[in-house]
């Protein structure tokens, strides 16, 4: 993006704060109002020659309208990647456009597709580094007519590597709680490689359901979980807030694209709280 083209101000609260901006930018570009114009009379002969002046002049009409949502469109765009630029900066974070992210969590691996959107590395909070995304996975699926769907699952992701505690808890996820209280048993019966972890917390069980690979050492785990760290889970982080971590990969998320700088940060720092705990547990 030409920087001479992104307004001199603080940054946005969010990705939609620029569009006016950008509208009014691209609008008062002589090629801008040269297409608009080329689409309407375009628009307009086409109907003239159909059906006459009166729909030749309602398709001039439309055609401007058209032509300016295709404005719209495009000023919506900028505005979220001059948002993310600017972001990035104010955060000392590198931004990068459409991209892969690593595969090291099985929310990262799922999927026939799967991309970033926006991703931001750098610093995510003290002595805690990563990446922040807009995560995306398509699932493809075919109906017994034969027609395809792709369906489009939408996370923001915090990633971070915390190699220091994979030996302790090679797998450990921190999930929202969804569905019947009643079930979980019957639901762990099933379950191969992972157990449940219970901390006789209410407030935590209400939130999240929380699982661990097999074996894994419960004293460690009750350590990690300590107290205040329950309390934080329990009421700090947003609503739709879960975490997974596998190989010393940790990978935080809620549901859907956070285009607002203050949920941005929240996830930030609540994923290199995370980080910040595990490593402080492995290194104890």
């Amino acid at each position: 993006m030409n920087r001479l083209e992104r307004p001199p101000a603080a940054l946005p609260d969010d990705a939609d704060d620029l569009r006016g901006f950008y509208f009014k930018l691209l609008l008062g570009k002589a090629s801008t109002q040269a297409a608009l114009a080329a689409a309407a009379i375009v628009v307009a002969v086409i109907g003239m020659a159909a059906a006459g002046p009166g729909i030749g002049a309602a398709g001039f009409i439309a055609g401007l309208l058209i032509g300016l949502g295709v404005v719209f469109a495009i000023a919506d765009s900028r505005s979220e990647d001059a948002f993310f630029e600017i972001y990035g900066e104010q955060r000392g974070m590198t931004v990068y456009g459409k991209s892969q992210l690593p595969q090291t969590t099985p929310l990262l691996r799922k999927g026939d597709e799967r991309y970033a959107e926006h991703t931001l590395e750098g610093p995510l909070g003290d002595g805690v580094d990563g990446m922040l995304a807009l995560y995306t996975y398509e699932v493809e699926s075919t109906d017994s007519d034969g027609s395809s769907d792709t369906s489009y699952h939408h996370f923001t992701v915090g990633i971070a590597a915390v190699p220091e505690c994979a030996a302790f808890v090679p797998e450990l996820y921190c999930q929202r709680q969804f569905g019947l209280r009643a079930l979980e048993g019957l639901e762990d019966v099933f379950r191969r490689s992972t157990e449940r972890v219970k901390l006789e917390s209410a407030a935590l069980d209400e939130r999240y359901e929380i699982f661990a690979g097999k074996g894994q050492d419960g004293n460690w785990l009750r350590q990690l979980f300590s107290p205040t760290f329950i309390v934080w889970l329990a009421e700090a982080p947003p609503e739709k807030f879960a975490f997974e971590l596998v190989g010393g990969n940790l990978c935080c998320y809620v549901s859907g694209h956070e285009k607002s700088a203050a949920r941005l940060d929240i996830l930030r720092a609540c994923a290199a709280k995370v980080a910040t705990r595990l490593r402080e547990e492995a290194l104890e």
